[in-house]
């Protein structure tokens, strides 16, 4: 048995959801780059280490991804969620680079309901992703929105 969903009113102020942990790899960020982001310093090691980065690195849009599926993972594969109308910031602090292992935390910064869309509820996070030195390489907002539990008990 799965484990149960989460609904609007699960998403309590200052709930804190655990994000990976995610090793990345030289061939994925080569990968991904040579199809999204085919610059040097993400499709070639010595390019990379001759770059202000240090090292082969992860495109920016590639560690947004890599936190993405990080978040898909830790709660919204499990809940109700029914998208998310944009992104408030996301900030690339520190360059992902091969071998680095990612974990963070989305954390509920605010919540509301929708007046416009009865039964669906808006839940902004905070999420933080680090590598393995415990350096903060991404963070962002966002406002998820998730259905209302009593909106999906009157239909069943």
């Amino acid at each position: 048995m799965g484990r149960m969903k989460l609904f609007y009113e699960d998403f309590e102020l200052g709930r804190r959801f655990t994000l990976g942990p995610r090793t990345v790899t030289a061939a994925e960020i080569i990968e991904f780059a040579r199809e999204f982001d085919p610059q040097p310093m993400h499709v070639d090691e010595a390019a990379g280490r001759a770059s202000i980065l240090g090292g082969l690195a992860a495109s920016g849009w590639h560690t947004s991804a890599l936190f993405m599926r990080m978040m898909a993972d830790s709660f919204l594969l499990d809940s109700f969620s029914q998208g998310a109308p944009g992104v408030d910031f996301m900030e690339w602090r520190k360059p992902v680079l091969a071998g680095d292992t990612l974990s963070g935390h989305s954390t509920v910064v605010e919540t509301r309901t929708l007046r416009s869309r009865p039964g669906i509820g808006m839940v902004k996070f905070r999420h933080e992703v680090e590598n393995q030195k415990n350096e903060l390489v991404c963070a962002s907002e966002n406002s998820i929105m998730f259905v209302m539990r009593d909106v999906l008990e009157k239909t069943a």
